[in-house]
């Protein structure tokens, strides 16, 4: 029998706009149908996990602000982003959208590709999520160096892509280098989507331990994090969430306006 029609794309939510970056208005089984759907389709974009470091860096460089408002999708991650939606908003936290993802891709025959982590990450990954899920379809892995890739190694990739033809790229890179390559890559990667989801790629693979779900809950996943990681990520949190919570309370006011459009501070 021929395989089924991919059912037709649904159109992407509004945003909603936080320090200029468009957060779009979702809930993780939204998102989640959104990339299934991407079956048999080419180029569709990418998915970038709005957290408060994100944006905080977004508001300090206008390129990657830019990053973020060009995505396919700009997805609230982090609590602060939901809170600060409009009603029915939920947390589209990256490591439960892979699980949602590789979950119901199955019934349609989704595939994956995973690029990023250090060695032996992506390969560990696979295996891990395949054994979680029977019938996962990963066609490929890719370990990046810590570093931009030379022309040989883009050229190794999009060949390794092109073979495979993925329909999602998932990139454990972090926040910002996954969303610049991401940006700097999808249109010459023979694949669906790419989707940015930093640590995702630790957790699952069984590298790094993940917060309790009701911290995950509370807003302070952050904090678990800083203390099973505090010299890697201390300097991020304690500077970047004291002024996130400022420049809000700044917008929030009416003090600091942010336009999508011009992509400027006002």
């Amino acid at each position: 029998m021929p395989p089924a029609p991919a059912p037709h794309p649904l159109p992407p939510p509004p945003r909603y706009n936080v320090l200029g970056v468009g957060v779009s208005a979702l809930t993780l089984a939204q998102t989640r149908d959104l990339v299934r759907d991407v079956r048999g389709q080419r180029q569709r974009g990418y998915v970038c996990l709005g957290t408060a470091h994100g944006l905080s860096e977004a508001h300090a460089d206008p390129a990657l602000r830019k990053i973020f408002n060009e995505s396919w999708l700009t997805t609230p991650d982090g609590m602060p982003l939901v809170w600060l939606g409009p009603r029915g908003v939920e947390r589209v936290y990256g490591p439960d959208l892979m699980l949602a993802v590789c979950d119901a891709g199955r019934a349609t025959g989704l595939t994956h590709y995973f690029f990023g982590g250090s060695p032996g990450v992506a390969e560990e990954l696979s295996v891990k999520l395949s054994a979680r899920f029977p019938g996962l379809a990963v066609v490929g892995t890719f370990t990046p160096p810590f570093r931009p890739l030379n022309e040989a190694e883009t050229i190794a990739l999009r060949a390794d892509v092109a073979r495979g033809r993925p329909d999602v790229i998932w990139v454990g890179l972090g926040t910002p280098k996954q969303e610049r390559f991401m940006a700097a890559h999808w249109r010459e990667l023979e694949a669906g989507v790419l989707i940015g989801v930093g640590a995702a790629f630790d957790f699952h693979s069984g590298r790094v331990r993940q917060a309790p779900r009701w911290v995950q809950r509370s807003g302070f996943e952050w904090l678990f994090r800083l203390g099973t990681e505090p010299r890697r990520l201390g300097w991020r949190y304690l500077k970047t969430n004291p002024l996130f919570a400022l420049r809000v309370l700044a917008q929030l006011s009416g003090l600091r306006r942010y336009d999508l459009t011009t992509n400027e501070r006002k």
